[in-house]
């Protein structure tokens, strides 16, 4: 399978890892490596860039550096996986603390926090709001 192929059939198996774990997602329209056009698209996770590789071989500093340029300031994550091996997932760890802190970027005008379901915030700026 050559490597476009290849690069094109991980970001299907991605999408439909996210969707098995309930947020919609398809393959991006790739353009030009750019905010715009991403490798996997969510509306649930739309303040979240997507940098999928699907290589035996991958060099995770190039990836990242990638990834970081095309988020247009997004947090990315980059979703990679070797031939029969899982998905793992890298992040800058500013991000990976703020995710268990449960601290997520604003979406639109609202804060998305963890919790909600239960009537809990975990989100700092948004508990900051409320007691002002």
């Amino acid at each position: 399978m050559n490597s476009r192929r290849k690069g094109k059939v991980g970001e299907r198996e991605f999408a439909a890892l996210l969707r098995e774990h309930g947020f919609d997602a398809r393959r991006g329209q790739q353009f030009s490596g750019s905010p715009d056009s991403p490798d996997v698209v969510s509306d649930a996770l739309a303040w979240l860039h997507f940098e999928v590789k699907r290589v035996q071989n991958l060099n995770l500093a190039d990836a990242c550096v990638q990834a970081a340029g095309d988020s247009g300031g997004k947090p990315w994550v980059v979703a990679h996986r070797r031939n029969h091996q899982p998905w793992l997932i890298t992040m800058r760890a500013e991000t990976f603390f703020n995710f268990l802190r449960g601290e997520l970027p604003l979406q639109g005008n609202a804060p998305v926090a963890h919790g909600s379901e239960h009537g809990e915030s975990n989100n700092k700026t948004e508990q900051q709001e409320q007691s002002s």
